[in-house]
């Protein structure tokens, strides 16, 4: 039988809330952000956030609204963006730098999210002109 004071008054139990530890994904995205040139898979995201690939996927959607590899390309993208806009480097080493690897899988990205080419996009925002390859 529940515990019960005379009134109509329920028990009251105290619940202490327990300690939080921070089981957030926030400083593996912060790790993933610093090795955007580096091939990251989804296993050693989670690996870094001490869980299984599974718990972190789950949790990683919960606060971030996507999948941590779609993230991922998300993040890799806007670096290349910047990068176009700020910067005359080839496309080539952009994409390396972005981790994209190669040109054409950063045009892929490109074309799938802007529509345009990496080079449409540097003519649209006045980008310096590129520096010859080297």
């Amino acid at each position: 039988m529940a515990p019960w004071r005379e009134g109509g008054q329920a028990q009251f139990i105290e619940h202490p809330v327990p300690q939080d530890t921070d089981r957030s994904t926030s400083a593996t995205r912060q790790w993933a952000l610093d090795r955007l040139a580096e091939p990251l898979t989804l296993d050693e995201m989670a690996r870094h956030a001490h869980m299984s690939a599974r718990t972190f996927t789950r949790r990683f959607r919960g606060e971030v609204g996507s999948s941590p590899l779609k993230w991922l390309a998300q993040q890799r993208l806007a670096h290349a963006r910047l990068l176009l806009e700020s910067t005359g480097l080839p496309v080539a080493r952009i994409a390396t730098a972005c981790g994209f690897g190669d040109p054409v899988a950063l045009r892929k990205h490109f074309h799938a999210q802007l529509g345009m080419s990496p080079l449409a996009y540097r003519r649209a925002h006045n980008a310096p002109d590129p520096m010859p390859a080297q």
